[in-house]
Parts: structure tokens; sequence; C-alpha cells
């Protein structure tokens, strides 16, 4: 009988040896750059491609002279920063992050631009949850668990520092003249290409990603580092004021992702708003947003700056309308059902739907937009002087459209009931969105019917306007989130109703004809910082009456003087 030695036998360093891969730390980002242009890129390469006919030998070539860009640049972005103690963990947590942004670039047409990227930072644990999907997990387990999982089994050749500075020095030179020529051989079709479509340069992955994360983490450094300015220190109350007899309460609703296009209202071919249109409102029917995601919409909708003169960072830095008019005494308060105020309601009194428990409504971290309306009639049998009552809804948010309306609303079918929109028809998809319409008109309806019901001793208004409207597979595109420039207008367009009561309507001399003739043309998220300024009889220099809804629509001149 054969005895084997100890010696003979092979140790654990051994058989662990024989499945590593060596590798320099130059040769693991280049491969890393080669991966991610190949593997990451489709949609900037769809979108530089459009257009371009597939039989041409000229389209190949500006392909591959484009996927050899990406690939340089790449690689020099990651030889200035990585060495052989972080580049393990910094390829891997890349290989994470650009297997997620690749998907949903893919899945759904975004653009990971700041504006894009700050949204996401801002998701909830719910809302992220219903964007999981196992094909999510399918797409990170081939381009991120199996390059990590390769990155585990690579062994970093070690040098000594003389000789791996000068090897880095010639792979960054090397890799900038490979650059350099390429763009040089391809730089007319470029240019003209990026010139023209300059939100390109956001599908570029994970570039976009870096540049995006960097551009959000010192606006906030920066933002955080210095306090809001304060805006309308001489705001105060307004003429009639002295002669009001009744409290005023004024309701605004800001929507979540509901579109003109399939507004009933606004002449859709299905009747989404059916109850609406039984009552007394005024439809605004050519309404632009200020944004297409709610990170910057909702900001800027309370700003006086608004999309005309817009300055992200002035609007994130300032107050708001909703300061000014708590400066001018109205009592303000901002109820949630979402992911916040976005910094609008700051220090001013404000409550969530969660937090409320309204009996029947919530359950798995969300709640239904009636909880919205809990206490209301409490409220305006209580109200005294001048209040406004912001209510942000969960609305039409998406993918998870039938998540938004209680079964009692699925009057389209049939409706996707899949948090993944690809594994519904484009029909499925517009139903459930359609059907979340149906329940928005229902929650307007009945906070119409609740404040008229008041009226015999509150002045009360009504006015309603969604954040950004939404891609339905329109080109292509789901969601939303597209930088505005090239943005659909079903991302920009929004519905808007307004009401007044008979006793508002009195005490500011307002001629409802006049507004229903101004509700036909075009108006947008600009006008609701001055129009809610007018509605509450708030003065401020920041006035500007060219932007208020109803300054031509008063039957008696009524003196505004900053």
């Amino acid at each position: 009988m054969e005895v084997r030695s100890d010696a003979a036998r092979p140790v654990p360093e051994m058989r662990a040896a024989r499945f590593t891969i060596p590798a320099t730390v130059e040769q693991l980002l280049l491969a890393a750059s080669v991966f991610w242009a190949l593997a990451a890129n489709g949609p900037f390469l769809a979108a530089a491609l459009r257009g371009r006919p597939p039989a041409d030998p000229g389209t190949w070539g500006f392909a591959l002279a484009l996927l050899v860009l990406l690939g340089a640049v790449h690689f020099l972005l990651l030889a200035l920063v990585a060495n052989r103690w972080i580049v393990k963990p910094l390829l891997a947590l890349l290989a994470v992050v650009t297997a997620v942004s690749a998907y949903y670039m893919t899945r759904y047409g975004v653009y990971l631009d700041p504006s894009m990227l700050r949204n996401v930072l801002r998701t909830d644990v719910v809302e992220a949850r219903e964007l999981l999907s196992p094909a999510l997990w399918l797409q990170l387990l081939l381009y991120a668990g199996l390059p990590i999982g390769l990155l585990w089994r690579v062994r970093i050749v070690n040098r000594r520092w003389s000789r791996a500075a000068w090897v880095r020095a010639g792979g960054i030179a090397l890799a900038l003249a490979v650059a350099v020529a390429t763009l040089i051989a391809i730089f007319q079709p470029l240019a003209s290409l990026m010139r023209n479509h300059r939100e390109m340069r956001y599908l570029i992955t994970p570039a976009n990603l870096v540049w995006s994360a960097g551009a959000v983490a010192m606006a906030d450094a920066k933002g955080a580092a210095v306090p809001r300015e304060a805006i309308g220190l001489d705001a105060r109350p307004g003429p009639l004021a002295a002669h009001r007899e009744r409290p005023l309460v004024v309701v605004l609703v800001v929507g979540e992702t509901a579109r003109a296009a399939n507004w009933g209202l606004n002449g859709y071919a299905r009747q989404t708003t059916p109850q609406l249109a039984t009552l007394p409102v005024i439809n605004f029917s050519d309404v632009t947003s200020c944004g297409t995601n709610t990170e910057v919409s909702v900001p800027c909708m309370f700003s006086a700056l608004g999309r005309h003169r817009y300055d992200e960072s002035r609007i994130r830095h300032s107050e708001g309308l909703l300061h000014v008019l708590a400066r001018a005494g109205v009592a303000v308060h901002w109820r949630d059902n979402q992911s916040g105020c976005k910094g609008v309601c700051d220090g001013l009194p404000n409550d969530t739907v969660q937090g409320l428990n309204a009996p029947g409504l919530c359950s798995d971290g969300r709640c239904l937009d009636e909880g919205l309306t809990h206490g209301l009639d409490q409220r305006l049998a209580k109200a005294r002087g001048s209040q406004l009552l912001v209510l942000h809804q969960l609305g039409n948010h998406g993918p998870s459209y039938f998540r938004r309306y209680p079964p009692a609303f699925a009057r389209f079918a049939p409706a996707c009931e899949h948090d993944d929109l690809q594994r519904c028809t484009r029909e499925e998809i517009v139903n459930a969105y359609d059907n979340a319409l149906l329940y928005t008109d229902h929650l307007l309806a009945r906070l119409q019917q609740q404040l008229q019901a008041h009226e015999s001793s509150v002045d009360t208004a009504l006015i309603y306007v969604s954040d950004h409207g939404e891609s339905l597979g329109e080109k292509g595109l789901f969601l939303h989130g597209m930088p505005y420039a090239i943005a659909p207008s079903e991302q920009t367009h929004v519905p808007m109703v307004m009401w007044l009561s008979a006793g508002l309507q009195r005490s500011q001399s307002l001629d409802v004809a006049c507004l229903r003739r101004r509700a036909t043309k075009a108006a947008s998220h600009d006008h609701l910082f001055h129009t809610l300024l007018a509605l509450t009889d708030v003065q401020t220099a920041l006035y500007d009456p060219d932007w208020d809804l109803i300054h031509d629509c008063r039957r008696a001149t009524l003196a505004r003087a900053p």
C-alpha cells in the first residue's frame, strides 16, 4: 500500500494560489474600462448612432471609435485615483452601481444627470422597494456578481514604488494619446452630436455617476454650510385683511406624476375626471411644470424665481412661498403622503398621513391619498384668520400605479399589477395609470365638497396642480426625470384645477367667467407663487402681477403696493 507523505499533499495556500489571477492595477483598470464600455453604454451608443444607417461601414467605424474613446476616458479617470490598496473595493462598488444604473437607463430611458441622481438619493425605502424586480437581480448577478467574483480571485502584482509610478504615468500617457487620437478622428461628427445633444453626456456610464454624485455632494455641502436666505422680509397682510369678516382657508394640492395628456377635463378620450366634470371647477388646460421630477419641481414651484429665472442653487438655498406667507401671518401647514417637502416647509408646521394613521388607509408603509383629508372638517370648523393647507399627494407615482388606488377605482381593465412595467403591455400600464387618475379625481371632488359645505362660515379656495408628468411608453420612455431641455411633453405638461367659494369671489371681487377664459391660455408653475400671494392677500415686493392668474379678473382694482 502506497503511503503519501504530508509533504506531497497540496497545502491550502498552494490550492488557493491555483485559482488566483495575477494582475497589475493598470491591467485591472483596463479590463474594467473595456467591460463597462461594452456592457454599460448601450443607451449612449444607441443615442449616438440614431439616424445612422446600420449597413454603412462609417456607422460601424464611428461606433468602434466611440467604444475606444469610452474605454480610454474611463481608464484615465480610474488611473488618477486608484492604487493597489483601494482598486478592488473601488471596482467592486462601481460594478454594483454601474449595473443598477445601466438597468434603469436601458429599462426606462432615464438620464443620470445630477437632478436625477438627487431624486434617486431622496427616494424612501418603500419607493425603492417598488423599483426592485427579478430582472434587476439577474442584471446584478451577470454584470456585477460575476465581475466581482473574478475580481475576488485577482492577486495584485506588487512593484517597487518607482517602477509602479513609471508604469502608471505611462498608462495615463498612452490612454490620453489614444483618447486624443480617437477624438481627432471623429471630432466633426462627435462635436456636432454633443453640441446639439449635450444631455447625452449623462448616458456615459459610469462617468455619469461619478460626475453627478460629485455635483450633488458639492451642492449639498455648500447648502449645509450656508443658511437659507430669508426672502419677503417686507411681507404683510394686504388691504382686504382689515375688511375680512370671515376666516380664509386655501387648500393647495400638490399632485404627483399626473400628466395633462390623460386628464379627462383636458379632452382625453377617456373620462378620468368624471366627478370633477360635474363640479364648478376651473380647469387650466395648458400648464407646464418647472421640472420633470419632484426634487426639481417642488422647490421651483414654491420659488419666486420659477422656471423663467431658474437658478437651482438660489432656489435650494432660499426660503420660498410658504415662509413668505407665514411671515405675513398666514397659518401654513404641510401634510405629506410622499417623500417630504424638499425643503420648502422647513421650520413650518407639518405632518404625514402615515403619522396620522388614518383608519383603513395605510398598509406596507404606504397610505392612500384620502388620508390627506383627515381632520379637514374639524380644521374648517375651527378656522381663524388666513390659512394655507398644502397636501402633497402620492398620486400617480410609478412604476406601481396599481398600488395608488383602492379596488373600487379599478375601472379600466386589465390593469398592470406588477412593479416591473416590462411584464405588462402598454395598454395594461395605461389602464393602471388612468385608474390612479380616477382616484385623484375622487379626492379633489371630495375636497371641493368639504370646502363648499363650510362656505357659509369660511371663505375657501382649492388649487390642484401636479409636480410633473409621466411617460407611458411613448418613444420607448417610461416614468419621468428626463433632462428638461429634451423632455417630452408628457413629462412637462400637467393638469391644474382651481375652485373658489362664492364668499371668496365676493370678498376679492373676482370674475369667474374671466378666470375661465384665462384658463384656456398657457400657464405654468411660475404662476403659483404670485397667485397664492394674491389669494391669501399678502403684500410684498416679490409679487409680480404679470404672473398672477387672478390679477386681470378682478371687477375692482385693488391696490397691491409693495
